[in-house]
């Protein structure tokens, strides 16, 4: 390996840093992938000469705009909304809305730049891109999350179309929003494009699965990397962090799997069950009453309810699947998750562990999953979901399903792949990142300085 790959890498870092200053997420992002590409742009240098990963690490468009609304009180509110249309090589611009108080370009940057490699690692034709708000669903009513969304999409709909760019739901925005925001565009565009969102209802284009998917997923790929090293979820203790869409249905598949998730999480803090989950009662609390797991020990005396998330990394376990938010695990954390026992990490949020983190379970030997690889699924089958859009067609549960399984199981065995032919056997952080940056800088090649 020559110093002129690390040393490129380190400038090219530096400049990204000066450049977008007070991005600490997307620093983050950008190091982790830069880290990754040493091997792989020593041995290809001409990705150098061809600026590759600068123009990569660019988006190719960013949109902020104002979002005017009333609330119930006819009092005005005003929000700030994001669109980061990063690269749109391999496709359309492809991924999520976030609607959550902590949202600013920093955090939609880094969300964008890792869709990049994460919509490349599917094998499907889709491109990088974030988006969202600072609005905060949280305690507002229908009608204000409809009067939002409606304003939201008001700005968005000239950026967005089902062959330019598509969003789905990520962190507060799930059915309802996206509802509102699809009836919005077509009322505004006078036209059924059922492709330009995914994540709709199954009345009016949706996919079976969807919902599903990214938990699913994440499970799919863990089980193919567990069978990998002779393991399974079988008989295993599972800590699953968050209890939203991706967490529900992880610990559904690991149920299914005939593991036992014994922990979950919300913002507020994490409930211990030694008998475990039952999943039932979460989805009550969660995604019907829309309350506090706090309320999970009242229909369960025997679990414990603890304040403050973090300490469910403190919980011994085989497996912990993090599925709330980026670096909810650092480097004690995962010294603590380690001590403990635990042998198995998957990423079903995305980034949920810091560097530092990531670092202390390769160098232990604990199998680990990386998000952009891992959580997938979601993303995937939203484009399936765009597929049957484009056909005009509905597949059936199982067929989507198998379709899911097969991109998971087809992750890991690139990303996996990619590690051993550059020399990091079993680092699917590097495998991962490679494998989806090698799709997209030939496809840049390919089209020239654009």
């Amino acid at each position: 390996m020559t110093a002129n790959a690390k040393q490129y890498c380190d400038e090219l870092y530096a400049r990204v840093v000066k450049r977008n200053a007070n991005e600490p997420e997307f620093h983050q992002s950008v190091q982790e992938v830069l880290e990754s590409l040493v091997a792989v742009l020593d041995k290809h240098p001409e990705y150098i000469e061809l600026g590759i990963m600068e123009r990569i690490a660019e988006p190719e468009r960013q949109i902020i705009f104002r979002v005017p609304w009333a609330d119930d009180t006819g009092r005005i509110q005003v929000n700030r909304g994001f669109r980061v249309q990063f690269s749109s090589a391999i496709g359309p611009y492809k991924g999520g809305l976030r609607f959550h108080p902590s949202v600013n370009v920093g955090i939609i940057k880094f969300l964008g730049f890792e869709q990049i490699f994460k919509n490349s690692l599917t094998g499907l034709p889709i491109g990088g891109g974030k988006g969202g708000s600072d609005f905060d669903p949280k305690g507002k009513s229908d009608a204000e999350v409809m009067r939002f969304c409606q304003s939201f999409m008001t700005e968005l709909y000239r950026h967005i179309g089902q062959d330019i760019d598509v969003p789905a739901g990520d962190i507060g925005v799930g059915g309802r929003e996206i509802g509102f925001l699809f009836g919005q565009y077509k009322r505004i565009g006078n036209t059924y494009e059922a492709g330009v969102l995914t994540g709709k209802g199954l009345t009016y284009g949706g996919s079976l699965v969807r919902t599903q998917a990214t938990g699913y997923g994440l499970v799919y790929f863990m089980d193919e990397m567990l069978k990998a090293k002779g393991m399974s979820f079988a008989g295993k203790n599972v800590l699953v962090s968050g209890s939203g869409n991706v967490a529900i249905y992880a610990t559904d598949k690991v149920h299914q799997l005939g593991g036992k998730v014994v922990a979950m999480s919300d913002s507020n803090g994490y409930v211990y069950d030694a008998n475990g989950i039952n999943l039932a009662t979460i989805k009550q609390i969660k995604e019907v009453e829309r309350r506090r797991i706090s309320e999970y020990v009242k229909l369960h005396p025997t679990a414990e309810y603890h304040v403050g998330w973090e300490g469910i990394w403190t919980i011994p376990c085989d497996i912990a699947l993090p599925c709330a938010t980026q670096n909810e695990i650092n480097e004690k954390d995962a010294e603590t998750l380690v001590k403990n026992g635990c042998k198995a990490v998957g990423e079903g949020a995305n980034m949920p562990t810091t560097l530092e983190g990531t670092r202390v379970f390769l160098e232990r030997g604990v199998l680990f999953g990386p998000a952009k690889a891992a959580n997938a699924g979601g993303v995937a089958t939203s484009a399936l979901e765009m597929s049957q859009n484009s056909m005009r067609l509905a597949w059936t549960f199982e067929e989507v399903d198998a379709k899911l399984k097969t991109i998971m199981v087809n992750i890991y065995k690139n990303a996996s792949m990619a590690a051993e032919e550059y020399g990091h056997k079993d680092n699917l952080v590097v495998g991962a990142n490679i494998a989806g940056f090698i799709k997209v800088a030939e496809a840049m090649r390919a089209q020239g300085l654009v």
